[in-house]
């Protein structure tokens, strides 16, 4: 069937007239869909995106500029983030990719609900991809939402190759909007991810320019270094660092919004009065953001491509790889900027939203960096958030030979090896948690307490059986495994009936935060609202704590179930998800 591409590449007069409108943008435009483009009007139902039952992707390396240098992108068609992709629930659809790189590459579509055939993650699902040659992707469209696609090969990710994707539903949409703007958040570097890969190996927090120095006790040193040299004491004995928020950092890293850097500022328009759908994607490698927009309150209506119940905040915070769809409602004629903060306040990708172009807001600065507590090692019950000491005997405190170094408060079933230097004694449920760093900014935050499914959850059954999975690491030596075990040939899946109810529990022994992604599922995250839990695809699991959700094992196959911290799932934080019995086959 011919491909119904609308978005072929501009013609170089039509090129040039679009950098002359939009100045210091020019050298963006060819890498950018014209969904990204700064100015784009909204993207309307018949918008210039890729969309039909038949749509070809080429993946290719392309140049890629951004604050004034030029590096090498791996991109889809020719631009980052990659095209828009616009699905119809209902409908199926032909994806056909394409390989014009000298490697190996993927698509994995994220969060659709397909035959495990179709996942597109080399080694479980398919082989991937050869150099030359063009694999067809084939599968019914189940669902509505926002999701994204991008490479599961190799570190591909990191050097651009991803982008959305809008299901629209097969009925009317419970979300009314006059407007819409696609957000996708990520991060850029010009390091290459190897050797991003091979520095945290090296020295794991090589990236993180802020650690605790002498001349930050001083009265006149850094505010944000002000601990007490007690304190300092105990972190390292600990051998931690309360600093330690992010691998990889602003230090590497520009942030971007739908390829734009902050000085590009990327805009997208209302007119006054309207309700402005933004659909808001982490397509990040390795970034977690903190998500406002000063003067607008933020009204969530869908995560991960699941309707909730709306729920108006003024912050969220957003993961590695999930989605949230909001709503806002500017009624003045002015512009407002859409900040995007690093969870470790080193940097932040930076929008606006304004009537007309060329209009800007003013950019907030970084707020002060959060500091890791007892509460982030698994030691909730001794303080909460930063260093609480109040009732804390430091006289009979072995701090040298914390218990969470104890390899005995390990269950039976986690392998406790060079892998893994921690095991958190204390975890506990923080869902109520807004995010590191947002629990006194003095505005509504969202946490994942506040979201409830807008349908009841399709399977009422009670689970029939309890399982817990470990994340753990070795924070110095950058490995990260599942129960200890980092991923291997020899590695057993997470076995699964087919059918089966389960509750899971995740325990993060780790003092870094994990989003979880299970593959061609979704999961309902226990938050206190039985029967209307949300479903998601990814759950970011806090340090130190836990987060337990209920499955279905409705998909049979092999699924990839890992952190979609991109250099986390590659140094081993990845296993398998075995559903069986496959159609027509023996159990």
């Amino acid at each position: 069937m011919p491909s119904n591409d609308t978005c072929a590449p501009l013609s170089r007069r039509a090129l040039l007239g679009r950098a002359a409108a939009i100045g210091g943008a020019a050298s963006m435009l060819p890498l950018l869909p014209a969904w990204a483009r700064s100015g784009t009007p909204g993207l309307p139902p018949v918008a210039p995106t890729l969309s039909g039952d038949h749509i070809a992707l080429t993946v290719a390396e392309t140049p890629f500029s951004v604050g004034g240098r030029t590096g090498h992108a791996i991109t889809v068609n020719g631009t980052l983030p990659a095209p828009l992709l616009r699905l119809r629930e209902g409908r199926s659809v032909r994806l056909s990719v394409t390989n014009r790189l000298a490697a190996d590459t993927s698509i994995h579509w994220h969060g659709l609900l397909l035959p495990f055939q179709m996942d597109g993650v080399p080694g479980i699902s398919f082989p991937g991809i050869r150099p030359g040659e063009t694999f067809h992707y084939e599968f019914p469209v189940r669902q509505a939402g926002t999701y994204w696609y991008h490479s599961h090969s190799d570190l591909q990710e990191a050097r651009g190759h991803y982008g959305p994707m809008i299901i629209d539903p097969a009925d009317a949409d419970p979300v009314a909007y006059d407007r819409e703007h696609v957000l996708v958040l990520s991060d850029w570097s010009f390091l290459h991810p190897h050797t991003i890969m091979r520095l945290l190996k090296q020295e794991g927090g090589y990236f993180n320019r802020r650690h605790l120095t002498l001349a930050g006790l001083a009265d006149h040193g850094d505010p944000e270094q002000r601990i007490p040299l007690r304190d300092r004491a105990m972190w390292a004995g600990m051998r931690m660092d309360p600093t330690d928020i992010a691998d990889v950092t602003g230090a590497a890293y520009t942030y971007l919004v739908n390829g734009h850097g902050p000085e590009e500022n990327w805009t997208g328009l209302f007119r006054p009065g309207e309700r402005v759908r933004l659909r808001v994607i982490n397509a990040s490698a390795m970034s977690v953001f903190q998500v406002r927009i000063p003067g607008l309150r933020m009204t969530v209506v869908n995560a991960d491509g699941e309707n909730v119940r709306p729920v108006t905040v003024e912050e969220f915070q957003i993961s590695v790889a999930e989605t949230y769809d909001v709503i806002v409602e500017p009624d003045e004629d002015s512009a407002y900027t859409i900040v995007a903060e690093s969870a470790d306040r080193s940097g932040m990708a930076r929008g606006t939203l304004a009537p007309r172009m060329g209009m800007s807001a003013e950019v907030p600065p970084l707020r002060p960096r959060p500091l890791l507590g007892m509460a982030d090692m698994g030691m909730a019950g001794m303080g909460t958030g930063g260093m609480d000491h109040a009732g804390m005997d430091h006289g009979s405190m072995d701090h040298g030979s914390m218990s969470m170094r104890d390899p005995a408060n390990a269950p039976p079933d986690v392998h406790v090896g060079v892998g893994v230097d921690m095991i958190a004694p204390m975890p506990q449920d923080r869902t109520g948690h807004p995010g590191l760093g947002l629990e006194d900014v003095g505005h509504r935050v969202l946490t994942y307490r506040d979201l409830v499914a807008l349908e009841p959850n399709p399977d009422p059954r009670p689970p029939s059986r309890t399982m817990q999975i470990h994340l753990t690491g070795n924070m110095e030596r950058f490995m990260w495994s599942f129960d200890g075990r980092r991923f291997s040939e020899v590695v057993e899946p997470f076995r699964f009936a087919r059918n089966e109810r389960v509750r899971v529990t995740l325990v993060n022994d780790t003092m870094m935060q994990h989003p979880i992604h299970l593959h061609g599922h979704f999961f309902e995250v226990v938050n206190g609202h039985p029967g209307r839990h949300p479903r998601k695809h990814t759950v970011n699991v806090l340090p130190g704590s836990t987060v337990t959700f209920d499955f279905t094992a409705d998909a049979p196959g092999d699924w990839a179930f890992h952190c979609h911290l991109l250099f986390h799932m590659h140094a081993g934080m990845f296993n398998v998800v075995s559903v069986r019995p496959l159609d027509g086959g023996p159990a």
